[in-house]
């Protein structure tokens, strides 16, 4: 008997998709990329394994924030010391770098488990319409 399930191999063959984040809202745009990563889609989806793909998503700078999450929504944080309780808007962030706040929004909405951070090693987000992953020939995905 083989000691490899089809749902197994199955995890080894992954795509390469691009996803345009031009004009999109963040939550709803984020839980399009984490089911994409996850592998919910396929069919022969397994909790266990990470059978997703690989996500490129472009334009991170142009994602949309409906209502006022610009300036109430907060990411709060701790360094480990006393005192050391950091908060940043939604606009400090977004300034600093607009990749995190997908980055951060994918991953809340992965496991939390070993699992999961080997999962959101398949995320590869960029400022621009530009990316590195040109000889992976990915496939465009509205």
């Amino acid at each position: 008997m083989d000691p490899l399930s089809f749902k197994t191999i199955s995890g080894k063959k992954k795509i390469w998709v691009v996803m345009d984040a031009s004009d999109q809202c963040l939550g709803r745009f984020s839980s399009k990329v984490a089911l994409r990563i996850r592998g919910k889609h396929k069919p022969n989806f397994s909790p266990h394994i990470d059978c997703g793909d690989h996500v490129i998503v472009i334009n991170s700078e142009k994602i949309k924030l409906t209502g006022k999450k610009w300036t109430q929504k907060k990411y709060i944080r701790y360094t480990g010391y006393p005192g050391g309780k950091k908060i940043s808007s939604v606009k400090e962030i977004f300034s600093k770098n607009s990749r995190l706040l997908i980055y951060k929004a994918v991953k809340g909405m992965l496991p939390k488990n070993r699992l999961g951070h080997q999962i959101i090693k398949n995320l590869h987000v960029y400022q621009g319409s530009e990316h590195k992953h040109h000889a992976q020939k990915p496939i465009l995905i509205t």
